[in-house]
């Protein structure tokens, strides 16, 4: 399916691996899901929810039937819609999440909107993992108010950690 590049098996697994304890009834929103591969690896390991944001149509049928098929513990949800309007209505429903997991299209670039709503959406002890294309920079801008963490490379991705400021409440 054209401009859907899944996360590879090898990452998801490290990426759970980073994640660890926070995985288990937590909040996970899965932002540009593609086929849903890590917000349903999300469910398998006890998330209490998962929620998928997918804009195209192709890939969102075949998210929905992956949800159907896998048996999972906690609800998901799919919004099929872009990132922005997805993240504003999340937003007015007044969601949080505990783990909010970006893997945009590695060869467009994200709105700052974007990273500053999904920054938002974090719960206040909440991480933001960043998939992009290693050597990419993936900072977030200022108004995110989350501070770097740790950057993890495996080949040609790379997995990067966000913070809230210890203090510091969301937006």
């Amino acid at each position: 399916m054209a401009g859907v590049r899944p996360t590879p098996a090898r990452v998801r697994e490290a990426l759970f691996d980073i994640l660890g304890a926070r995985v288990p009834d937590s909040a996970f929103l899965d932002l540009y899901a593609g086929t849903g591969a890590v917000g349903l690896e999300a469910l398998s390991r006890g998330a209490a929810r998962s929620i998928f944001v997918e804009r195209g149509r192709a890939a969102a049928r075949i998210l929905a039937t992956n949800v159907a098929r896998v048996a999972r513990t906690g609800s998901a949800e799919i919004l099929e819609e872009a990132a922005g309007a997805a993240l504003r209505r999340l937003t007015g429903r007044g969601d949080r999440f505990h783990i909010v997991f970006l893997d945009p299209p590695w060869d467009e670039s994200v709105a700052a909107e974007v990273l500053v709503l999904a920054a938002s959406l974090l719960a206040p002890t909440g991480i933001l993992v960043r998939e992009h294309r290693s050597g990419q920079d993936a900072s977030l801008p200022e108004e995110a108010g989350l501070r770097p963490g740790r950057t993890y490379r495996y080949g040609d991705a790379s997995l990067s950690l966000f913070h809230r400021d210890p203090g510091s409440r969301p937006a």
